[in-house]
């Protein structure tokens, strides 16, 4: 696949970066609703969850920290190639603490329930999960998310966060990339 410099050939807008906002405040209300004043620690999923996380987080009004973790399972492909590899350097950051794993996109399920065992072993106070994007054809585990943005059918999806071998995430809208 050929690749611009800034738009993505064969590739449409599927929601505008203004689209995006409001489903990004909503989301953050939703969030607001269930831990009220609660302080809660925000746990990205890097490095297609940064942009989402960063305007998430502005928007709630709440006490929040914040902690990373890597995880990966399409190394430069626009399939997962089945083996994620995953690191959790915040371990004592979390335990008895309020987490919300922040995620780009819940495809497989694989990341983020491997993610949520590994999180869930360190003895959180409680742990839940928001989404951009869900795509809950693609799905072969047993998780949902908590908050969701956009669920979409099994496109192959660039642009605010999410990328086609580390391009495109700076774009302000999400695209479909159709071959």
């Amino acid at each position: 696949m050929e690749i611009s410099p800034t738009r993505p050939d064969k590739s449409q807008v599927l929601y505008t970066g203004k689209e995006i906002a409001v489903t990004v405040e909503r989301m953050a209300g939703e969030i607001s609703t269930v831990y009220g004043n609660e302080e809660i620690t925000v746990v990205a999923v890097l490095h297609g969850a940064l942009i989402f996380c960063a305007d998430l987080m502005r928007e709630l009004d709440m006490k929040v920290q914040l902690e990373t973790v890597t995880a990966s399972s399409y190394h430069g492909a626009s399939t997962t190639s089945g083996e994620l590899s995953v690191r959790v350097q915040c371990a004592d950051q979390l335990v008895d603490r309020h987490v919300l794993l922040v995620e780009d996109i819940l495809d497989t399920g694989r990341t983020l329930s491997r993610l949520s065992a590994e999180v869930m072993a360190i003895k959180p106070k409680s742990l839940r999960i928001a989404a951009l994007l869900d795509k809950p054809e693609r799905r072969v585990t047993d998780i949902t998310a908590d908050f969701v943005g956009f669920s979409i059918p099994d496109l192959f999806v660039v642009g605010y966060g999410l990328d086609l071998d580390g391009r495109y995430r700076n774009l302000p809208e999400i695209r479909a990339i159709h071959s």
